[in-house]
């Protein structure tokens, strides 16, 4: 066993113990605080023997090396080791004075939370991945022309391996599946030398390829695993010519949730489940459980929405043009469009900003709740150009939008920081509502520039219209603007109390 998780494992434990002992006396009648000094010294010493003891029977590594079941058994046959210790000491000392239900009840409220943390234990060592098994297949690197992109002839680098292989089709089904070659020869001339085909979770093993050179770079390597994903699309980008293909995949959010909960009996796999929510989905959105997401699992086997996914290729300037779920995986065909945004502050916690045009046409970052996924504000466009619009002028089926992101927009939870920009001026009570870049150039070139001529307001004039498409929504604010322009506070008191009424009681919803 490693000695950072026999560290981990050994402060678990000291936590447990004096959370238990805490625990037992708060319970105990009368008060806690004679027993705390009693108890105080005798505790140091059981804690030493706890301690002890678990190191010799290796209870600590149990979930490593043992089935779930029989590494819980093992903490708790320990334990009735440790307890059995403790009588005897007891007995030996004549230390009747202690009570029972302190010692043993400490022991039992122990092995209970050690239970609970093997089982989280036993889900990290089974999702982490074995060492890092990266393979960049030097007989393929294929070079193109620089200028035009068709292949060269016969001028490749010195530092360059070229050998020819047999059978390049074996070589992508032993490292993935027949599907896999079908779906590559779908999308790539496999017998065209103009693509790097590389297996790897790191990225030293992209950033060796010579820069704009590639038409096409092919990675079998699921990016779960990856550590720095947006780093490692970044440095894709560098190495493909304009217009080149990146095609890679991932398992996500969806497709992981199938394969626990069929790998496990009922029962166990949603606690299962439970676990993987809160570590892998749960931690890394907030600054101090993300170090300790990333302190326990190295980044390796992380959760990742579809929405995650296409929105950091997005951000690192590709446009996906194909998809395709092949055994439990997505696998995409992604297109450089340009250069990666660079986003050094991405957001990830619950608390997100959003860029939209305000007054005078300049960007502010409007406050809300998270209700997609990380990355999502990417992918207006290519939603739109898979779903288009529905009634109300937001995008058909949406899978951008958390499970409780959709309860957030119900009741409006999402819009209550908004309130933040109002204090600060930068938006207004009634007014447009403040859009993103990519909505907004779907609108008239009239009503872009009336637009920007005023603040954006939390209340838009869509709840006193109820508009259903896209020329309705732009309608609506285009009289709105006029009338604001000939009656600013009369407009205002009138579609404030409109709107009120159509929400209270008509139910006036914006998706």
């Amino acid at each position: 066993m490693k000695l950072r998780s026999l560290f981990v494992n050994i402060l678990f434990d000291i936590l447990a113990l004096i959370f238990s002992v805490l625990f037992i006396l708060w319970i105990k009648p009368g008060p806690a605080e004679p027993y705390i000094s009693k108890y105080l010294n005798p505790f140091i010493i059981f804690s030493g023997i706890w301690i002890l003891t678990s190191l010799i029977t290796k209870k600590y590594s149990a979930p490593e090396r043992l089935k779930l079941s029989r590494a819980i058994l093992h903490i708790f046959f320990t334990n009735l080791l440790i307890a059995g210790i403790a009588t005897i000491i007891i007995f030996l000392l004549y230390s009747v004075d202690y009570s029972r239900l302190v010692i043993f009840g400490t022991i039992l409220c122990a092995t209970i939370i050690e239970s609970f943390f093997a089982l989280c234990d036993y889900y990290i060592c089974n999702a982490k991945q074995e060492k890092d098994s990266s393979k960049v297949f030097e007989k393929y690197q294929k070079i193109v022309d620089r200028e035009n992109g068709y292949p060269k002839t016969e001028v490749y680098p010195k530092d360059l391996t070229l050998d020819p292989v047999p059978n390049i089709k074996e070589t992508i089904i032993e490292e993935s599946n027949h599907e896999v070659f079908n779906f590559l020869s779908e999308n790539i001339d496999l017998n065209v030398p103009n693509y790097s085909l590389l297996a790897t979770t790191t990225k030293f093993n992209v950033d060796k390829l010579l820069e704009k050179i590639y038409l096409k770079i092919v990675n079998l390597k699921r990016i779960n695993d990856i550590r720095y994903i947006n780093k490692f699309f970044e440095s894709v980008n560098r190495k493909l010519i304009d217009g080149g293909f990146f095609i890679g995949c991932v398992e996500t959010k969806n497709q992981r949730k199938k394969r626990i909960l069929r790998k496990f009996p009922p029962i166990i796999n949603h606690i299962y489940y439970f676990l993987d929510f809160v570590v892998k989905r749960i931690f890394p959105k907030f600054k101090l459980t993300k170090r300790i997401y990333f302190f326990l699992t190295r980044g390796e086997n992380r959760v990742l929405s579809k929405a995650e996914t296409f929105g950091r290729l997005y951000s690192c300037g590709f446009k996906v043009i194909n998809e395709k779920g092949i055994r439990g995986w997505l696998y995409f065909v992604a297109r450089k469009t340009r250069s990666p945004f660079y986003d050094m502050e991405p957001s990830y916690g619950p608390l997100v900003k959003l860029r939209r045009i305000g007054k005078n046409g300049y960007f502010i970052n409007v406050y809300k709740l998270r209700t997609m996924h990380p990355y999502a504000e990417y992918l207006q466009e290519y939603v739109y150009d898979k779903s288009k619009l529905q009634e109300g002028g937001k995008f058909k089926d949406d899978f951008r939008i958390t499970t409780i992101g959709k309860i957030f927009r119900k009741f409006w939870i999402d819009e209550l920081p908004m309130f933040i920009n109002f204090f600060k001026g930068e938006l207004k009570l009634v007014g447009i509502r403040p859009l993103s870049e990519h909505y907004f150039n779907l609108y008239s070139k009239e009503l872009q520039e009336k637009r920007i001529k005023y603040k954006p307001g939390l209340i838009p004039p869509f709840y006193v219209d109820l508009p259903k498409t896209l020329e309705e929504i732009q309608a609506s604010e285009l009289k709105y603007l006029e009338l604001y322009e000939k009656h600013p506070l009369l407009t205002n008191w009138k579609y404030f109390w409109k709107a009120s009424w159509n929400i209270l009681f008509r139910r006036a919803r914006s998706s």
